[in-house]
């Protein structure tokens, strides 16, 4: 039987998966509509099949599964050339905010932003991305080694701009 603070924390450590699985979706998508319609379906989805055992990493791939299947379904194909030319480090100071890196992100294509969201944020290794994602480790490492570097490009054009209209 459950008691009224079971049924509490049940209710807190689902608000809390939502929202981990909300920040994973908006880090593919970039949108927030897109972010919650995704959550809001994988949820709905393994609510259905599993009842109330939903767990964060069968969330996380329904959303990355209900994610690729929208991206192949407006065949969003892009490709783009590696170019070593974006190599280098961005001197961020003390505190970067979410605002600071927003343009960087938006450079990213969803590849680069779903590993770097997982490996930056979520704390996961690049063995623990690829068997979630289903891609090899060294196209993960691939992934997350080129997203830093288009977002230090970015983020160093960004302030190396301020840093000349402020002298």
């Amino acid at each position: 039987m459950l008691t009224r603070e079971g049924v509490a924390q049940n209710i807190l450590d689902e608000r809390e998966l939502l929202q981990a699985a909300y920040r994973y979706a908006l880090a593919l998508t970039h949108r927030e509509d897109d972010a919650e319609d995704l959550v809001q379906e994988a949820w709905l989805r393994l609510y259905q099949k599993y009842g109330g055992k939903v767990e964060r990493p069968r969330l996380f791939a329904a959303v990355r599964n209900l994610f690729v299947d929208q991206h192949r379904r407006h065949q969003l194909v892009a490709f783009e050339p590696y170019e070593d030319e974006h190599a280098g480090a961005v001197d961020v100071g003390d505190s970067v905010t979410m605002d600071d890196l927003e343009p960087a992100l938006a450079e990213l294509r969803p590849e680069e932003r779903e590993a770097i969201f997982l490996s930056c944020v979520e704390g996961y290794t690049a063995r623990e991305i690829a068997e979630f994602s289903g891609r090899p480790r060294g196209t993960v490492l691939s992934l997350i080694n080129r997203g830093k570097r288009k977002m230090a490009a970015v983020l160093n054009k960004m302030w190396g701009d301020e840093s000349e209209a402020a002298s």
